[in-house]
């Protein structure tokens, strides 16, 4: 299993998370059995899956974010370039213009970010 790959309930779970922590482990049930009719024992059981994945910790009936839900997509996203591109990016970006033509806006950001990017480099 893949760290940063989360199946479609899983990543619904996560977000449920995400917008309520830090949040009781009872809490987090109760939230899960309305949203999708989960008994006690499946809310548990997905929570213990992520947090043996580092994605979350449960301490002393808290849930908290281990990773934020920033760093969780950031994560995600270099293990596709390592898995789909062997962690290149220009070959990610060569590829993904060759379907989808980039906008000004888009190139203009995606400019700014190398021109930081050098800036701390050199700093």
């Amino acid at each position: 299993m893949e760290q940063y790959k989360l199946g479609e309930m899983e990543q619904k779970f996560a977000d449920i998370i995400w917008a309520n922590e830090p949040v009781s482990s009872r809490a987090l049930t109760e939230i899960c059995e309305k949203e999708f009719t989960w008994k006690r024992t499946t809310t548990y059981t997905m929570l213990k899956r992520l947090c043996e994945r580092k994605i979350f910790e449960n301490k002393n009936g808290t849930v908290t974010a281990i990773m934020s839900k920033n760093d969780f997509g950031a994560a995600q996203g270099e293990q596709f370039l390592s898995d789909a591109f062997s962690g290149s990016l220009p070959q990610f970006l060569a590829a993904f213009t060759r379907r989808k033509k980039l906008n000004t806006k888009e190139i203009e950001e995606i400019q700014r970010l190398i021109n930081e990017y050098k800036e701390d480099s050199d700093a």
